[in-house]
């Protein structure tokens, strides 16, 4: 329960600064809905799951495998807008598995 709890609280962090950009670019609720879910999803998959690679690594892979169907609908019709979402995931991913990591093995 204490890694679902920790994956819960990094993955909503990670959304409102996912969120926060999309909103002032005056995107859709239903797209800024998407995205913080996402990264909710992402911080209890990295913090529940068992994948051998450093946590960075392990954060990005998560959350680029959770993107991916997503990609693949915003790709074909604004393939251009796949440039700052890649970038966005590279960086809050890496983050999310770093944090996640140092929270569940900080020691108490």
């Amino acid at each position: 329960m204490k890694k679902i709890r920790i994956g819960l609280i990094v993955g909503v962090i990670a959304g409102i600064f996912d969120v926060i950009p999309m909103i002032v670019q005056g995107l859709s609720w239903d797209a800024n809905f998407s995205a913080f879910t996402m990264w909710v999803i992402v911080g209890v998959l990295t913090a529940t799951t068992d994948i051998k690679l450093k946590s960075a690594l392990k954060g990005i892979l998560i959350a680029f495998l959770i993107l991916l169907p997503t990609a693949i609908l915003i790709g074909w019709k604004e393939p251009l807008s796949l440039i700052p979402i890649g970038l966005m995931t590279i960086i809050l991913g890496s983050i999310t598995g770093f944090l996640i990591d140092k929270w569940i093995n900080r020691k108490t």
